[in-house]
């Protein structure tokens, strides 16, 4: 009796973590990120999104983007950075 148990249990676990692991796979690749990395998101004065007045991030080499104002209008975009050598 025990051991169906243990079966069950462990067939369980394995169908749990097939299931998962199917989840993952299908999201599209940007919401299967979990490392950050570059990213950019630029400030807009107004709903409109028309007028940019700031934008803070990180750069491909890990440098800081910081200038203007932070305002409640932002989008947000990731950079890939393909074809940049950064320094030492």
């Amino acid at each position: 009796m025990r051991k169906i148990l243990t079966a069950r249990v462990l067939g369980s676990a394995i169908a749990l973590l097939v299931g998962i692991a199917l989840y993952v796979g299908t999201l599209p690749a940007n919401h299967a990120i979990v490392i950050a990395g570059p990213s950019v998101c630029s400030y807009y004065s107004s709903a409109t999104y028309k007028t940019v007045v700031g934008a803070r991030g990180t750069g491909c080499c890990g440098e800081p983007i910081s200038w203007g104002v932070v305002t409640a209008y932002a989008k947000c975009q990731r950079l890939y950075c393909l074809d940049v050598l950064c320094p030492n």
